[in-house]
């Protein structure tokens, strides 16, 4: 047994530090960023905002929507591939393909169907491999099977992990973006049921310090609760920050809709280590593991749009903030504060739930 004493940070437990800015507004704050990656030789260009690859955010709708405003979607790995081919070949704009993730298990059916995928469409579409548990050894070794057969043909994400050592090792065995955050999630009950865990804010400080040394990337999963915790993502390193439960409830998301009084006021979404999501894919909780995922009720949100304009006008106000015309500068412009409390709660039920 040991015990790391050393103080980790959530982004509730900090704001950032306002300082000397010379743009004269918000309009200037450049919100889209190109990428090269340490493997793939397919540049990508975009606003790094990712829809998480959640049954009920990681949809063809959605997808559409954020291609559209240079946005990334990780789609969920329960599409057949026929639906994927027809969705993906119909798409007319290269845009719209390159700000796709095929999202797989690290299990030979994920596999293969995402091989027969690329034979179908005749090129690797970029894959997200996607685990609960990055500190497998099978997992690691599926990373680097998987960059032996793609090549630089396409871009690789990967995760989730939490420490620095872990994200160099994926980065070394062939990933270009390492998925970052365990239990942070909000359908995420991981803390409550295996005691795992690492705050989100310190673990994409230290992972993202790794990831910058190797030439790799990052991509901060989970936690996102408002547009102020993105910006912090941001600060504190993140390269790409992927966005689930405040990506629910839309239009375009995917989920059961719930009404009163004949209007629909919710919609259903969950973890996919919930109870809710196994049994739907796989008929059953196995008997050897428990749930670590929750189902809820979010409120209904109307069009994405919405959430698109709120979330991009945070990140530019943060960044006018602080005095970043980019978002690449935004991380080296930016220095925290320790607080204890982060903003005042007399009226945040009435003002902070509308969109």
């Amino acid at each position: 047994m040991k015990i790391e004493d050393s103080i980790k940070l959530d982004f509730s437990d900090v704001l950032i530090k306002p300082k000397r800015s010379t743009l004269t507004s918000r309009k200037e704050a450049i919100l889209s960023r190109p990428f090269t990656f340490k493997y793939s030789s397919r540049p990508w260009s975009g606003i790094p905002i990712v829809s998480a690859n959640m049954d009920t955010t990681g949809t063809f709708d959605m997808a559409s929507v954020l291609s559209y405003y240079n946005m990334v979607t990780a789609l969920h790995k329960h599409y057949t591939i026929d639906e994927m081919y027809e969705y993906i070949s119909n798409q007319k704009l290269l845009t719209v393909q390159n700000n796709l993730f095929v999202s797989v298990g690290i299990g030979q059916e994920d596999w293969g169907k995402y091989l027969l995928l690329r034979e179908k469409l005749g090129y690797f579409p970029n894959v997200c491999i996607d685990v609960a548990n990055g500190y497998m050894e099978k997992f690691v070794q599926f990373c680097t099977n998987a960059r032996d057969t793609i090549g630089d043909s396409a871009i690789i994400m990967a995760g989730n992990v939490v420490s620095s050592e872990m994200t160099e090792q994926l980065i070394l065995k062939g990933v270009d973006i390492v998925k970052v955050g365990i239990g942070s999630g909000a359908h995420c009950t991981t803390r409550v049921v295996a005691g795992v865990g690492y705050p989100q804010l310190s673990a994409i400080i230290e992972c993202a310090d790794a990831a910058h040394g190797l030439g790799g990337h990052i991509c901060s999963d989970g936690g996102i609760t408002n547009p102020g915790d993105m910006v912090k993502a941001f600060g504190a390193g993140a390269d790409f920050v992927m966005i689930g439960s405040e990506f629910a409830g839309h239009d375009e998301s995917g989920g059961d809709e719930v009404y009163n009084d004949g209007e629909i006021v919710g919609k259903v979404t969950y973890g996919m280590s919930s109870s809710t999501a196994m049994k739907k894919h796989y008929g059953k909780v196995d008997e050897y593991r428990s749930s670590e995922g929750r189902t809820s009720v979010v409120p209904y949100r109307g069009p994405l749009l919405n959430t698109i304009q709120y979330y991009c006008g945070g990140l530019r106000s943060g960044m006018t903030y602080v005095g970043a015309k980019s978002l690449k500068e935004l991380s080296k412009r930016t220095t925290f504060i320790r607080v204890n409390r982060v903003l005042n709660e007399k009226y945040e039920k009435e003002t902070l739930t509308k969109r």
